[in-house]
């Protein structure tokens, strides 16, 4: 069975490859009566686009998405939204030379022998593109937390190659094409992703992300934890290879004394585990760690096989990112929105309580 199906009252289902002539996603289950507009969900997807610095691909799509059904005179209808996107800068030319080439590091292999066959135009269903539709479809999800919970979501760069980052004034974290609040240390990050373009390697980063004024209540046992899900959405994003809920694993290194949260004068006194405990959220602020592996689309050549077995050499030439986690930001607040407002359905329907 293919799983292209995310979450359970709130179902998100996305389609597409990166190089075919549109992606697009259904949103089902949302509820009737938000107002949204094609321009709000834009722009979210131009904080994601590719081409807007010298750090990122610069393949230019144009994302301009089409609302295509549960939406009428510009309000939800609570039937199921479809958002489309046509491909309007896909250069599949850049591909021919790897059409038979396992470019390792890559979703190559593996899908080869899981299907026998691959689009190997930018990655098909494996590449990047998909999560576009991820960043619409949280577009509508961010709004609908805002207005009726006042849930506010944000994701920053924590951490580039071996440069690490404070959180800085998160107000400003748009205010670059690295998403990090430290404004000052942009001209250190210019730096190192221009030596490293140059180089022509590539590396990772990790995104921190927090979800403010969560309700009590939300996540269900033992299946259903809501920190568990969170991190399934996570882990579904591309080249993620990680991922940490509070303290994560800082807290292999902690004390039972320390780790526990207590709780002085009816508040928390500290948030080690993240704003869930037992699968369920606490009313803390729910934070986590996002780590991103470096791209494997590399101009230096690197030992591989193709379809027949042979080895060969592999040089991946085209528009791709030297650190693909910059990019991820807008992606990480996108699945968190998608999986709180998917666990505030469910429990409204379990406890039928408009509150938690």
């Amino acid at each position: 069975m293919s799983h292209n199906t995310f979450g359970k009252n709130l179902r998100f289902t996305s389609f597409g490859e990166s190089h075919g002539s549109t992606i697009g996603c259904v949103l089902d289950g949302f509820p009737p009566g938000m107002a949204i507009t094609q321009e709000e969900i834009k722009q979210q997807l131009i904080r994601r686009a590719t081409g807007q610095s010298r750090h990122t691909s610069q393949r230019k799509e144009k994302d301009d998405v089409q609302i295509v059904s549960g939406v009428f005179e510009g309000v939800t209808t609570g039937h199921p939204i479809a958002l489309i996107i046509e491909n309007t800068d896909a250069r599949s030319k850049d591909y021919t030379n790897i059409a038979k080439q396992i470019r390792p590091g890559h979703a190559d292999y593996a899908y080869w022998k899981k299907y026998q066959v691959r689009d190997y135009r930018g990655g098909g269903r494996s590449s990047a593109r998909e999560t576009t539709m991820r960043v619409a479809a949280g577009a509508l999800a961010r709004k609908w937390l805002h207005e009726n919970y006042n849930i506010s979501i944000i994701a920053w760069l924590s951490q580039l190659g071996n440069i690490h980052l404070n959180a800085g004034d998160l107000s400003r974290i748009d205010d670059s094409p690295f998403f990090t609040g430290e404004i000052d240390k942009v001209p250190e990050l210019d730096k190192y992703m221009d030596a490293l373009r140059k180089s022509g390697d590539s590396v990772g980063a990790r995104i921190s992300a927090k979800a403010v004024n969560v309700p009590a209540g939300l996540g269900e046992p033992v299946y259903g934890k809501l920190d568990a899900e969170l991190a399934l959405a996570m882990m579904s994003i591309n080249a993620t290879k990680g991922v940490e809920i509070g303290a994560g694993f800082a807290s292999v290194g902690q004390n039972g004394s320390e780790h526990r949260d207590e709780i002085i004068n009816n508040k928390f006194a500290s948030n080690h585990a993240g704003g869930i405990l037992a699968g369920v959220s606490t009313g803390q602020d729910i934070t986590l760690d996002v780590a991103f592996k470096p791209t494997s689309s590399l101009r230096l050549p690197a030992q591989s096989i193709d379809i027949d077995g042979n080895a060969i050499e592999v040089v991946t030439k085209g528009r791709h990112d030297p650190c693909v986690g910059i990019r991820a930001t807008p992606i990480v607040e996108a699945m968190m929105a998608l999986v709180i407002m998917d666990h505030i359905m469910r429990h409204k329907a379990q406890t039928q309580s408009n509150k938690s």
